[in-house]
């Protein structure tokens, strides 16, 4: 019993001598950086934590977009829409002067495509248009609210959409939630509670398959490494002040277990290169912490 005892206090004080060495890391990378920074980290099977300001309710920008496809595919699962229904887009859906990859592709419009595909655009290359036409399908923002609302999760608030945010920038501020409400997010999602295992699925998918953001959590991870998230940026809106950088997602690790971290960086006078470049660090310094 003695030795069982005393290996289990080795253990203890080397879990907490690694977490200490991980927060000195995450510490350095942000040290003297003028930037507000949240960083939450949750282990799925070894419920490891880790937050630096996980509490601070900071701007998502098109991290909502997660959340966004969440709340259409439940209403698929609940059999009032389906993935493979199709939609026309026109070229009225297409407004200029928003990062658009389906209006770049179509400039015209008057194309149909799938609510799955509407998804992929949303998500995966966070096409702000197909957004803003998900949320008018479903009925606003106060829809993906009250779900997110319905599934338990806390200090979220989605009150805006796109064209709402690039007619306003003050309003970006408006569509916020914290790192810790985010990772367990995350988890509650990984564990099937949000959505149908099939809409889980087709959303791990679309959100692997993401191509913005390849500056931020995924940039020093080894390459293959499957990485399942979501990113948002704001730019400098008024040439002086970053209101967001973000990423957000879900890990697996080479042993198959996973972890979920979110990165969010808020009024930060810094710029791009720097903020994406903490981004990158501090996820390259806990995938370091599970890899030790």
């Amino acid at each position: 019993m003695k030795k069982i005892t005393f290996l289990f206090v080795l253990i203890s004080v080397f879990a907490f001598s690694q977490k200490s060495a991980l927060e000195q890391k995450i510490n350095a990378i942000v040290q003297d950086k003028k930037a507000t920074v949240g960083v939450s980290v949750l282990g799925f099977e070894d419920h490891f934590r880790y937050y630096k300001n996980g509490d601070k309710k900071l701007p998502l920008l098109s991290v909502f977009k997660f959340h966004l496809a969440c709340a259409v595919l439940d209403i698929a699962d609940k059999g009032k829409l389906s993935t493979d229904q199709r939609f026309l887009i026109k070229k009225s859906d297409l407004p200029d002067n928003t990062w658009s990859p389906l209006r770049e592709k179509y400039p015209e419009g008057n194309i149909e495509l799938s609510l799955g595909e509407i998804i992929r655009y949303t998500v995966a290359q966070s096409d702000n248009n197909t957004c803003d036409f998900l949320l008018r399908l479903i009925g606003g923002p106060k829809t993906v609210q009250n779900f997110m609302n319905s599934k338990g999760v806390k200090d979220l608030q989605i009150k805006y959409n796109e064209d709402d945010m690039h007619r306003d920038w003050k309003t970006q501020y408006g569509n916020y939630s914290t790192t810790n409400s985010s990772v367990e997010l995350l988890k509650k999602f990984y564990d099937g509670q949000l959505l149908s295992k099939k809409s889980t699925d087709f959303l791990m998918q679309t959100m692997i398959k993401t191509t913005t953001g390849t500056n931020k959590i995924v940039e020093q991870l080894p390459p293959g490494t499957p990485v399942a998230h979501k990113t948002g940026s704001s730019g400098k809106p008024d040439n002086v002040l970053t209101v967001a950088e973000n990423d957000m997602g879900i890990i697996t690790l080479p042993n198959g277990k996973h972890y979920a971290i979110a990165v969010f960086i808020s009024n930060s006078t810094e710029t791009e290169k720097v903020n994406t470049r903490m981004v990158s660090d501090i996820s390259k310094a806990v995938w370091d912490y599970f890899n030790k």
